[in-house]
Formats: C-alpha cells, sequence, structure tokens
C-alpha cells in the first residue's frame, strides 16, 4: 500500500501492466512520475479526471462523457482511479485490439452495470457525445443523426432490436465488427467532424 506515494513503481504492477498493454518500462515509469507530479496521493478522483479530460475539450463540455469514461475505468468502484486503472484506460482507449476497445466500449454504454445495453442507456452516452460537438459542427450531420435521439435510433436500428429489447456484450461487439457504421455513431472522433467540414468546404 505505501508504495503508491513512493517515487517507483512496484515491480509486480510494472510486470502486469508490461504482460497486459503493449507500453514498455520506460514509458511505464515516466508515466508514472508525472501521474505522481498530478495526483501525489496516487489516485485520481472523478473531479481530477473531469479536469484533465477538459483541457482535451476545451471549447465543448465534457464532463457528462467523462464521468461515464471514469465509470468504465474505475474497476473496483471506490471513487477512483489507482495508477494500474489509468494505464489500463489509456491502453483500451488508444493500443488496445479492436475487441478489446469495444470491450471498453461496452461498458461505457452499460452505464448501470447490468451486463446489457438498454436503448435509453445508448441515448444518455450519445446526449453525453453530443455536449462535446461544437453547435456548428452538429449543422454538418446527416439529417437522421443530427440530435442524441435520431443518432440512439440509429444505432438500434442497426443492431435489429425493438424498443425495450436489450443488447448483450457478445451481440453489441460482433455487431459493431461487421457493420463499420455503428462503429463511427458510437464513437466521439471530432477530428473525424473537422475533416469532414473542411472536405465539403474545399
Amino acid at each position: 500500500m505505501g508504495n503508491s506515494k513512493s517515487g517507483a513503481l512496484s515491480k509486480e504492477i510494472l510486470e502486469e501492466l508490461q504482460l497486459n498493454t503493449k507500453f514498455t518500462e520506460e514509458e511505464l515509469c515516466a508515466w508514472y512520475q508525472s501521474f505522481l507530479k498530478e495526483c501525489p496521493s496516487g489516485r485520481i478522483t472523478r473531479q481530477e479526471f473531469e479536469s484533465i479530460y477538459s483541457k482535451f475539450f476545451p471549447d465543448s463540455d465534457p464532463k457528462a462523457y467523462a464521468q461515464h469514461v471514469f465509470r468504465s475505468f474505475d474497476a473496483n468502484s471506490d471513487g477512483t482511479l489507482d495508477f494500474k486503472e489509468y494505464v489500463i484506460a489509456l491502453h483500451m482507449t488508444t493500443a488496445g485490439k479492436p475487441t478489446q476497445k469495444l470491450e471498453w466500449a461496452f461498458s461505457l454504454y452499460d452505464v448501470d452495470g447490468n451486463g446489457a445495453i438498454s436503448k435509453n442507456e445508448v441515448l444518455e452516452i450519445v446526449m453525453a457525445i453530443f455536449k462535446m460537438i461544437k453547435p456548428e459542427d452538429v449543422k454538418h450531420l446527416p439529417d437522421d443523426e443530427n440530435t442524441p435521439e435520431k443518432r440512439a435510433e440509429k444505432i438500434w436500428t442497426f443492431f435489429g432490436k425493438k424498443d425495450d429489447d436489450k443488447l448483450t456484450e457478445e451481440e453489441f461487439i460482433e455487431g459493431t465488427l461487421a457493420n463499420k457504421e455503428i462503429l463511427r455513431l458510437i464513437q466521439f472522433e471530432p477530428q473525424k467532424v473537422k475533416e469532414r467540414i473542411k472536405e465539403k468546404k474545399q
């Protein structure tokens, strides 16, 4: 336990992270030092996480989305992220295999953590995503996905589900891997929106 405040990363955690992620020992140790600078207690609270997240999206309101992301990474549900949870979060969202990323996406959309996704849960996450899209960018979205309700409806229709149906993790992963449109709709990629707008202007 005392290890979290010391300047060195424990051998056990280092070995476990190297095994479960693609990151090198050098990368992990450097991140650990910067992690401790930001969070001397060795843990990130939800508020600190929201603050870090908002720096990435200065022109929007990422608070709701950040809360969901935090929840999906807080593996032991103690209201904080330790270094291990933080690195696994980084790995899953950046370097993970497609199925790993989709396992994480499923946990993001499974708001109540009951192992299945409802249409309302899809809408809740999509609403959080829309808060991060600038109003002028929303204007450039297709008519059938330019509101959270329309986008949630489109996702649910792609999965072939009725309004009160539930979506299992297996169905979610298989359906998304089989349909690039679903993948595009469930993600938040502001850069892609910007690139499309640039293309339209040319």
